[in-house]
């Protein structure tokens, strides 16, 4: 169960990653974990860890988005 406290830990972080780096850490720890917390799941099917896996899911899109940056200023 250290991989659940790991990820709760990550989720309640302060999230303003200031350099590129630091986003892209940040990015593939949340992958980590959620492919971690995956392996978990599917041996107990417990839905508090899905939802984990969800919340963790949108924290990493938030930082995948800003890593992108908008397509929209080079057209």
């Amino acid at each position: 169960m250290d991989v659940i406290n790991e990820a709760l830990e990550f989720e309640q972080q302060k999230t303003s990653y200031k350099t590129t780096s630091d986003r892209i850490v940040a990015s593939r720890r949340a992958k980590d974990l959620i492919l971690r917390l995956n392996e978990i799941y599917k041996e107990n099917k417990d839905a508090a860890i899905m939802d984990l896996m969800k919340r963790l899911t949108v924290i990493k899109q938030k930082i995948e988005k800003r890593l992108k940056g908008r397509k929209d200023l080079l057209a």
